[in-house]
């Protein structure tokens, strides 16, 4: 046999052997779309539930149209320990804008966060968080808000693991994500965090595009400046889309019960109730965050995703809790 023709015959042999491996590889993608989950209950009621809404002919299926999903964001997309990661945020504005604002030295939360004392700082739960917000980027534009939280992301780390931020998501919550959008849901973040916050970075980490992003949010207004047109950040709250606030914003901005939402704290009792006390199949997930080790434990006691309602009431509301220590096979995105 010529040396050009063995050549050929191997080169198409090894071909079809990677077409093998690739084709193999689909396979075992389509067979187990969530790998980071162990095969215990958590992922059988998700699995189980999206098999019966999306199978035609069921007494359980739900068209496309009402296959709405809603996430929270800290705590049950990404981390939240030791602080909400937007607090990091706003903190580092406050310490920068802090030479125009001498009176913060002595006023309160901003004393605080110069002083370092975070714990301090947030004691007043979001409402303060918003307070801050609204102190640090009144008077900027909906664009500058954007390129300020862009670049932040950019540079900031977080403290612990030093790691960007937009690295400390989870990956079986990622998968989570794509395996209902394969099978025809919509997925919303319904966050206490802020929406503009949330809005520049979270269709590339996510793939949630902006406008099925619900947050807490500050007043803006419409004005020219140089004669160009801009939104302009005001300093008054507008909304606060946590607890009771929540379904009432999944009512605002999206028109329809969802079917399916996870959360992690008593901030989405409310959500979760909202959404499994409608009509047909349902499902309502908790995050319980117990892995010391990989990620951190918490529940009652934490100054942060403070967790009691929800471990206390999930069994009689049939919702589904995932122990981040024994459900999931890995936390943070590879």
């Amino acid at each position: 046999m010529p040396p050009n023709q063995s050549g050929t015959r191997s080169i198409l042999s090894n071909m079809k052997f990677s077409l093998l491996i690739l084709a193999l590889c689909s396979l075992i993608a389509a067979a187990d779309p969530l790998p980071s989950w162990n095969h215990t209950a958590p992922r059988q009621a998700i699995v189980a539930f999206v098999e019966k809404v999306t199978k035609e002919g069921s007494s359980d299926f739900v068209p496309i149209s009402e296959r709405i999903a809603v996430f929270d964001n800290d705590g049950t997309l990404w981390a939240e320990q030791p602080m909400y990661f937007q607090a990091f945020f706003v903190f580092d504005r406050i310490k920068a804008l802090a030479p125009q604002h001498p009176e913060w030295k002595d006023k309160e939360p901003f004393a605080s966060v110069l002083r370092g004392d975070m714990k301090a700082a947030l004691a007043g739960g979001e409402r303060v968080l918003l307070e801050m917000v609204m102190a640090t980027h009144a008077g900027m534009t909906t664009e500058e808000f954007e390129k300020s939280v862009s670049h932040w992301l950019i540079t900031a780390k977080h403290p612990t693991t030093g790691r960007p931020f937009t690295e400390m998501v989870y990956q079986p919550m990622l998968e989570l994500l794509t395996y209902l959008r394969t099978n025809g849901f919509k997925t919303f973040i319904v966050s206490g965090g802020g929406i503009e916050f949330m809005r520049p970075w979270a269709e590339k980490v996510y793939g949630i595009p902006p406008e099925q992003i619900i947050g807490s949010s500050i007043k803006s207004k419409y004005e020219l400046r140089d004669g160009k047109p801009v939104i302009v950040k005001l300093p008054e709250i507008n909304f606060i889309d946590d607890k009771v606030g929540k379904p009432v914003g999944i009512h605002h901005h999206i028109g329809r019960r969802p079917i399916f939402a996870a959360g992690n704290s008593d901030g989405d009792f409310e959500m979760l109730e909202w959404t499994t006390g409608g009509k047909g199949a349902r499902l309502g997930m908790i995050i319980h965050h117990t892995d010391a080790e990989r990620e951190w434990a918490y529940d009652r006691e934490s100054h942060i995703g403070k967790l009691i309602k929800g471990l206390d009431e999930a069994a009689a509301k049939g919702w589904t809790i995932s122990d981040m220590k024994s459900d999931w096979q890995t936390v943070f995105a590879r």
